[in-house]
């Protein structure tokens, strides 16, 4: 059974190693395990990382409130990535 994890549909966290022209190249990243829906796989350095021929997706979210997570796994379409206080932050996150 082939399993469809939500694309990371757009980053504007410009200075994480795996953002290319606003757009994740992780394979995967996880969300969540603080005080917001942080993006735990974000990572400044003037090395890139990712694979460049894939968008990157969710492959896990540890935010237990938010509506969109089923068993720590992200049910949402698509997700949106942005700066929340210095850090990356998932704001497609909504609270149950």
């Amino acid at each position: 059974m082939a399993i469809e994890t939500p694309k990371v549909l757009d980053c504007s966290v410009t200075e994480c190693s795996y953002n290319t022209n606003k757009a994740c190249h992780a394979i995967a990243i996880t969300v969540g395990d603080s005080t917001c829906a942080m993006c735990d796989t974000y990572y400044k350095s003037s090395q890139k990382g990712g694979a460049m021929e894939i968008t990157g997706s969710v492959g896990a979210c540890k935010e237990d409130d938010c509506k969109f997570n089923k068993s720590l796994e992200c049910a949402a379409s698509g997700i949106h990535v942005a700066n929340h206080m210095g850090h990356a932050d998932c704001s497609t996150y909504s609270r149950r």
